[in-house]
């Protein structure tokens, strides 16, 4: 349909998982895409894929949870093409820890890349939209946890809640300067990084995604590809002017009982 014909998008944490479904659904929409990773190795990989799709991208080197880096990638974009018109954060760590257990290191790390991470690649990308007097759309992937979440979630949450905070904030911060800023609290899904945290943290076996989808409602975990889908249509003029919304994409109903 070409929702973002033209359009520049960095994807933070594209190069797997969501992020790399975000990616490809903004390919096909006609965008060109960066992406950023830590590792250049599945990175360039994705870049190789959409570009032999027909599309248009690069891939930068930053570790989110370095500020410097995280306003450094835009940077890079801005250079490469002139300016940056979207921005999906959606590089995240989902290590465990609770209240009790939770060590500073820890915290800080959740801060760095779930918080600190998006916060400085925004303040990069409505700095350079800003300049240029234009709009841009911003969408930043959150977590349904934000809510409350596992006991075992504990620094993950601080995080992300404080992403929605902040996306709320942005958003209503930079509405005159037509930059739209929303947020998806997505539920339990089904990417590599799920499936390592599993194994690791939960000890689970090949068929967890089969058992935990019998506990689910709609008898599935959440695909990439359709929060990639609801991702462009939000960055997209499809979506009007929706702002500082945090959407709770999930199919558990908050407040809901049994």
């Amino acid at each position: 349909m070409g929702l973002l014909d033209g359009r520049i998008v960095l994807v933070n944490g594209g190069s797997q998982g969501v992020g790399a479904a975000v990616a490809r659904a903004a390919v096909r929409e006609g965008a060109v895409v960066a992406v950023t990773g830590r590792r250049p190795e599945p990175g360039e990989a994705l870049v190789a894929e959409l570009t032999a799709a027909g599309g248009k991208g690069m891939f930068v080197r930053a570790d989110l949870a370095d500020a410097g880096q995280a306003r450094g990638a835009v940077a890079e974009v801005v250079s490469a093409y002139g300016r940056i018109d979207c921005l999906v954060n959606s590089a995240g760590l989902t290590s465990r820890g609770t209240l009790l257990d939770t060590t500073p290191e820890l915290f800080d790390a959740h801060v760095a890349i779930n918080l600190r991470g998006p916060f400085f690649a925004m303040q990069a990308a409505v700095a350079d939209m800003v300049a240029r007097r234009e709009p841009g759309t911003i969408v930043n992937i959150i977590t349904s946890s934000a809510h409350a979440g596992q006991p075992f979630l504990a620094p993950y949450v601080a995080a992300k809640a404080g992403l929605a905070g902040l996306t709320r904030n942005a958003a209503h911060a930079h509405r005159w300067d037509r930059i739209r800023i929303n947020g998806l609290n997505i539920g339990w899904t089904a990417t590599e990084g799920e499936d390592a945290t599993q194994r690791a943290f939960h000890g689970a076996g090949d068929d967890w995604r089969e058992q935990a989808a019998e506990r689910l409602p709609m008898g599935k975990l959440g695909r990439p590809e359709e929060i990639a889908d609801f991702v462009v249509f939000l960055l997209s003029e499809r979506s009007g002017v929706v702002t500082g919304s945090v959407i709770d994409w999930d199919q558990n109903v908050l407040g809901g009982l049994d």
